[in-house]
């Protein structure tokens, strides 16, 4: 499919600061440097958001002990799905409160992520979640009553959601996901040690992975001019196409798991220019069959591209070359795409993971209202997009 990666690569173990679009520190181990971190944001009690699956993770309790050695009180809140809900919100925003914090510590996965930033978004006012929807105004907030400091840590390679305020709710009554996000919400530090990923298990680390991937690919997809978010979209496709199938194959593989993260956060900031059709399609039936985020893209992907492609030929082109491949033609690189899904070990349609097909009307309906379908590169049709979601749920590839 490409070039062998380099096994080892001496930039990938190095320490690195960036202040593009927040402040990031990446490298191996830099966890430890949390509890410093904290102080020199005048942060003295964060309360800790993390997922249910991830409460007795190791990595919580490095950061309680990172943050206890700094002299930092902190409260773990892990009441939150993996498709994270309005109700657990609501119970995020009053632990916020009953506990006096002062700022939010985000670490997890990309529910994990969500979680932390839509308690955010609610904190410190009495609004409801959903007047941060991301297709209403935005509210004013007052500097009385401005957002806690947010501080993210990822610790799987694959939503990129630690840069941005943008965060996925499920909407219990309207069975729908929904964006909600604020502009003056912004990390004060996304931190990203490629170390917190070792342990994650190869399913989650393919799964994970295949979300960036996509991110990368819709996010460049998208029509207009933004030579900033295309090209961090084209370098993770890079880099994500070299190190995803080494970390998937070898767990342990720091330099990989190191190229993943910064692939997935770069992956992340491209999409500030959309998505498509591929995450519209996957946010309805995520928010309905509680399927993981992650493989529900991987799956429907080719799927899309055959719809999204022709006519694309010269943004093919530059994705075959970020990806360093030989055949630049459409067919060629869906070929290619399918090939490393084939190699991780993603499912080849939705019913392998429990999405009928009698929902394949109702799942359309409600994608066409998702702002990621706005933003896709062909219009459809209500009738297009139900073929389409059939065609994931039976035989996506």
């Amino acid at each position: 499919m490409n070039s062998s990666p380099k096994i080892y690569d001496p930039t990938m173990l190095a320490a690195h600061d960036w202040g593009f679009p927040v402040p990031i520190a990446y490298g191996p181990g830099r966890l430890a440097e949390i509890g410093h971190r904290c102080v020199a944001l005048g942060i003295k009690n964060p309360l800790i958001v993390t997922d249910r699956g991830s409460r007795n993770l190791e990595f919580i309790s490095r950061l309680q002990t990172f943050l206890g050695e700094a002299g930092l009180q902190s409260t773990l809140f892990f009441e939150i799905s993996p498709n994270p809900i309005d109700t657990e919100i609501s119970f995020g925003r009053a632990a916020f409160r009953d506990g006096t914090h002062d700022a939010i510590i985000a670490i997890g996965g990309g529910s994990a992520m969500d979680g932390g930033k839509a308690i955010c978004l609610t904190a410190n006012n009495n609004l409801d979640l959903w007047d941060f929807e991301f297709e209403q105004p935005a509210p004013k907030i007052s500097s009385e009553n401005s957002f806690p400091k947010l501080i993210t840590i990822p610790t799987t390679a694959g939503t990129g959601a630690e840069t941005e305020s943008t965060g996925m709710v499920t909407h219990v009554e309207k069975a729908m996901k929904f964006c909600v996000w604020h502009p003056n919400l912004k990390p004060s530090l996304a931190l990203l040690d490629p170390e917190l990923t070792l342990g994650l298990p190869v399913n989650l680390t393919a799964w994970t992975g295949a979300d960036a991937l996509v991110h990368a690919i819709e996010a460049f997809l998208v029509p207009g001019f933004n030579p900033l978010c295309d090209g961090l979209a084209l370098e993770a496709l890079s880099l994500i196409s070299t190190w995803l199938p080494v970390a998937v194959a070898e767990p342990q593989n720091i330099t990989a798991r190191g190229g993943m993260h910064v692939g997935s956060c770069l992956a992340g900031i491209s999409f500030l220019k959309g998505l498509g059709l591929v995450h519209a399609i996957s946010h309805m039936i995520g928010a309905e069959f509680n399927t993981h985020h992650g493989l529900t893209n991987a799956i429907i992907l080719p799927v899309v591209l055959r719809f999204n492609l022709p006519g694309m030929e010269d943004k093919v082109r530059r994705m075959v070359e970020a990806m360093n491949l030989s055949d630049h033609s459409i067919d060629g690189f869906i070929f290619a795409v399918e090939a490393m899904l084939d190699e991780i070990k993603i499912p080849k349609s939705l019913s392998e993971i429990g999405v009928p097909l009698d929902c394949a009307q109702r799942i359309a309906a409600k994608a066409l209202k998702d702002s990621a379908a706005r933003t896709n590169p062909r219009s459809a049709t209500m009738a297009e997009v139900q073929a389409l979601t059939q065609t994931a749920i039976v035989n996506a590839r």
